[in-house]
């Protein structure tokens, strides 16, 4: 064990287990007592601009698919590819949404719309609606475009009136010494997080349709599932 770390408190609320490099400095993402993985990491900036544009809310049911992979064996690790399925129901002015979550060695889909000559997206998504399909990268929506190309140099784009936030650490630390709101506070960023972490959890039981009650935080299908939604802390660590 490096001479500077101090395991107990590295391990915070995780279960006393000995220590092993495998763990740090960067890996504990990929590990689940310690981390959440690809769908953890990413859900948040990918994700981000459909569940603000189409108000998606929380879903009904996940459903994960697995690559070569055994929770009960490999329970502490994460899968190296998944696709994970999530149903929102319809809400205000628009219908039902499904979303599907790729990971690892499982990729998006090359879209019918995309030219044959150009690159699809690697880190972001493909949005696909009734009226047409758009692609864009992660963080924002980086290179947002309507595919294709021809339809993309159709659209008029809107004069910008919505507010930016150039960099989300700065806007944190701006919101606490002005007194003001987050771009992406706890009211927000919450519910996003929550789609990601119920990735994480439908990993642990896959081809399990689970059903979600948002408001109650619990599944009502699978009562096996419902300790990974609050999982025990490790005595000393109790909020």
């Amino acid at each position: 064990m490096p001479p500077e770390l101090n395991w107990d408190m590295w391990l915070g609320p995780a279960r006393q287990r000995p220590y092993h490099p495998a763990y740090l400095p960067g890996a504990w993402r990929g590990w689940v007592p310690f981390g959440n993985g690809t769908v953890g990491d990413w859900t948040c900036h990918v994700v981000d601009p459909v569940f603000w544009a189409l108000d998606l809310g929380a879903p009904t049911t996940i459903t994960a698919q697995v690559k070569d992979y055994d929770p009960k064996t490999q329970g502490d690790a994460f899968p190296k590819g998944e696709i994970i399925t999530y149903e929102f129901p319809a809400k205000g002015d628009r219908g039902p949404i499904t979303m599907h979550w790729y990971s690892g060695t499982e990729r998006i889909p090359r879209p019918a719309d995309l030219e044959p000559n150009r690159k699809p997206v690697d880190t972001g998504a493909i949005v696909l609606g009734d009226k047409g399909t758009i692609m864009y990268g992660s963080h924002g929506a980086g290179g947002v475009r309507i595919i294709p190309e021809a339809k993309m140099k159709e659209y008029k784009r809107p004069e910008p009136k919505i507010p930016r936030v150039r960099e989300h650490h700065h806007d944190w630390l701006e919101a606490i010494r002005n007194g003001r709101k987050a771009g992406s506070d706890f009211s927000y960023g919450a519910p996003l997080t929550e789609i990601a972490m119920l990735g994480v959890v439908a990993i642990k039981f896959p081809g399990v349709k689970l059903q979600w009650d948002a408001a109650a935080m619990r599944f009502t299908n699978c009562p096996e599932a419902n300790p990974f939604v609050n999982p025990p802390y490790r005595a000393g660590w109790i909020l």
